[in-house]
C-alpha cells in the first residue's frame, strides 16, 4: 500500500514539474506529459464536483424533511 501511494505521489510531482517546464518552453515530450497531467486533473475535478453535488442533494433531502408528511 505504501509503495502504491508513493508511486502516485511521484507521478503527481513529476506531472507538476512537467507543467512548469512546459510553460517555460520544454521539449515536446514534456508538453505532452503536461497536457496529460492537466487533462487528468480536470477530469478529477469534474468527478469531485459531481460527488459534491450528489452529497449536497442528499443532505438537502434529509434536512428539508424529505419524508413527505
Amino acid at each position: 500500500m505504501t509503495v502504491l501511494l508513493l508511486g502516485a505521489l511521484v507521478l503527481a510531482v513529476g506531472g507538476c514539474v512537467c507543467v512548469v517546464w512546459a510553460d517555460r518552453g520544454g521539449p515536446r515530450w514534456v508538453r505532452a506529459v503536461a497536457t496529460v497531467t492537466l487533462v487528468v486533473g480536470e477530469m478529477l475535478r469534474c468527478v469531485d464536483r459531481g460527488r459534491s453535488r450528489s452529497r449536497s442533494r442528499s443532505l438537502d433531502r434529509t434536512t428539508n424533511g424529505g419524508g413527505g408528511d
